[in-house]
């Protein structure tokens, strides 16, 4: 009993260990597991902490030294006892003050530095910090949308070689009718050898094909365990069929206008554009003065508790860039290109977006249409086999039309299957290129 409770305990294992797996599962799982998004979430992260230190430049900075110092040297220990408040009448005698004996130093400082005015460079500052985030958002969307196209391509690979096995087992079920078919007729006169050998000979070929089939559908499913980030012999039963959409009447048009403003590249070099006329800002205001405000308290002691004496100082500082080489103007000059650069660039990548979208749509429509096309050729090839086979057992058709409509048939049931897939495919694929793909696109149902 416990043997036998054992081996059914390891026999379901792998039942177990196989689980069902949707297309859309499939994308939320690409998601979680993909590293390249990861990094992309990292890399926004950091992008905010740039802002919160963009944001420090109009903040008081505050520090603290300490030092120590000794020396004989007649400035230092002159200026050393005055700070320390030591200096006395016996300090002007002429051999001490020009000849002391060493002194000790040691200084405790507290400083405070106030920007006032910056010529708008910490405004500036924050402002690239900001939009650098926002490019670093696009960023990660757009990699989101690649992960999930990927996910979805791999996916419908995975089922359309399952699906492709399926007409390819089917395809040899009806070589071996056909074979039981001309050996009944054979033995009633009414053929030849020549035809059961010919039938053998198509029997070979389409278990071929079946063979090939099973080992494109064991690479397809190792190859979207790959993009899901799964070990490669991961089992899944795919859930999602083979299934032609039903898509609404789509307009071009509204399509490419709204890839225009939805697509992760359109707004990353707008944001471009956006950052370097702020950059082009920053070159200007170098040459505008910056006011600033600094407060310093000083302790200095001969000894590091005592004899010693306190000041400070509070003092508003002017400072005004009036010629350094004419590298500011040159910077200038720089900055400028850089914006007629950043817009050529966005203009350029909305050129880009919107041929990527007619590509798609074409596509689109080009998998419809065939979709079309092809469930009519499946039927009428399978009538074709129908009464083929009839008339062949009835001895008015020759071998050579059976093999023919048995080929027919596997062919167009590989075409329609192909242009659903393609269909499939495309209609991500126009996702993708309008800037609207995501975990709960409905082409993904």
């Amino acid at each position: 009993m416990f043997m036998r409770t054992t081996l059914v305990f390891l026999l379901a294992v792998p039942l177990w260990a196989q689980s069902s797996l949707s297309l859309r599962e499939a994308v939320r799982l690409a998601i979680r597991e993909n590293k390249a998004i990861a990094g992309t979430t990292a890399g926004a992260r950091a992008s905010e902490a740039r802002i919160a230190q963009a944001h420090a430049g109009m903040l008081p900075k505050i520090n603290y030294s300490e030092s120590f110092a000794r020396s004989d040297n007649p400035v230092f220990v002159f200026g050393s006892l005055l700070t320390q408040h030591q200096f006395g009448v016996e300090n002007f005698s002429i051999g001490p003050l020009n000849r002391p004996d060493f002194l000790n130093n040691f200084q405790s400082q507290v400083t405070v530095d106030q920007p006032i005015y910056d010529a708008g460079q910490t405004r500036n500052a924050v402002k690239s910090a900001e939009l650098a985030q926002k490019m670093s958002v696009e960023e990660q969307r757009r990699i989101q949308m690649e992960v999930i196209s990927l996910a979805a391509r791999a996916y419908y690979v995975a089922v359309l070689a399952a699906e492709n096995l399926k007409a390819a087992t089917q395809a040899v079920r009806s070589a071996e009718a056909d074979l039981k078919r001309a050996d009944a007729v054979r033995a009633a006169g009414m053929s030849t050898d020549v035809d059961v050998l010919s039938i053998r000979v198509h029997l070979a070929a389409v278990t071929e094909q079946r063979i090939d089939r099973a080992a494109d559908v064991d690479i397809a499913k190792a190859a979207l365990n790959d993009a899901l980030g799964l070990p490669l012999d991961t089992s899944h039963t795919l859930t999602t069929p083979l299934a032609a959409l039903d898509l609404p009447e789509l307009a071009l048009e509204a399509i490419e206008g709204s890839a225009s403003a939805e697509r992760p590249e359109a707004r990353q070099t707008h944001l471009a554009t956006s950052l370097a006329q702020t950059q082009a800002a920053v070159a200007r205001g170098a040459m505008l003065p910056q006011v600033g405000f600094r407060g310093a308290f000083e302790a200095d002691r001969q000894r590091f508790v005592t004899r010693g004496g306190t000041n400070w100082l509070a003092a508003v500082s002017l400072r005004w860039n009036l010629f350094n080489g004419s590298a500011d103007k040159a910077r200038i000059a720089e900055t400028g290109h850089l914006v007629k650069r950043a817009e050529f660039d966005e203009q350029r990548t909305d050129s880009a977006i919107r041929l990527q979208v007619r590509r798609a749509f074409a596509g689109l429509k080009a998998a419809q249409q065939r979709i079309q096309v092809a469930t009519a050729a499946v039927a009428q090839a399978e009538e074709s086999l129908r009464i083929t086979q009839n008339r062949y057992e009835a001895g008015m058709n020759n071998v050579t039309d059976l093999l023919r409509t048995e080929t027919a048939v596997l062919e167009s049931r590989t075409r329609y299957l192909a242009a659903i897939h393609d269909q499939r495919i495309a209609a991500t694929m126009l996702e993708l290129a309008a800037g609207s793909l995501n975990a709960d696109s409905e082409v993904l149902d």
